[in-house]
């Protein structure tokens, strides 16, 4: 039996086939999770994140493009919805409010810029977009997305330096 495209099992879907939305749902379940996870740092989150990413792409799949690729698209919203859940409960904790209305890019302070980092990290290594594919997905510069790259690794490279230190 050959594969069928997701173009075509959203259009399937579309159409109300639960066998294709099922099928989406398998094949892009477990990068789905993984980026919630990176994102959130919580398995509980992550669950949260990725089911209520597949219900609001499945919601809105009346809206998807098909002449783009699945799989992008839903990482933004996972993405935006780690985003979100971030921020309310940072606000819920009687966190920064003022940071909570500000989109997660605009942000370039403490939490907010360690979380930008963990984002394109994570849509790099993690999920092996490009830095170009990144910006597109973000609404970012792609020099933006190559500078908290390149932050990133050396914020690891120091931490791994640190520790080697410890140990030796």
């Amino acid at each position: 039996m050959r594969m069928r495209s997701d173009a075509k099992l959203v259009e399937l879907a579309r159409r109300g086939s639960r066998d294709a939305a099922a099928e989406l749902f398998t094949r892009h379940w477990r990068a789905a999770w993984r980026a919630a996870y990176v994102v959130t740092g919580r398995r509980e989150l992550a669950d949260d994140v990725a089911q209520d990413a597949f219900e609001r792409a499945f919601g809105a799949l009346s809206r998807f493009d098909e002449r783009r690729p699945f799989g992008p698209w839903l990482h933004r919203i996972v993405v935006n919805r780690c985003l979100d859940l971030l921020r309310t409960e940072r606000r819920l904790v009687g966190g920064d409010t003022e940071l909570a209305r500000l989109e997660w890019h605009d942000v370039s302070t403490g939490d907010h810029e360690l979380l930008q980092r963990r984002v394109v990290v994570v849509l790099r290594y993690g999920l092996g977009y490009t830095p170009t594919a990144i910006a597109a997905l973000l609404g970012i510069p792609t020099g933006t997305v190559n500078s908290r790259l390149a932050r990133a690794l050396e914020e690891l490279r120091a931490d791994y330096e640190v520790n080697d230190v410890d140990r030796a």
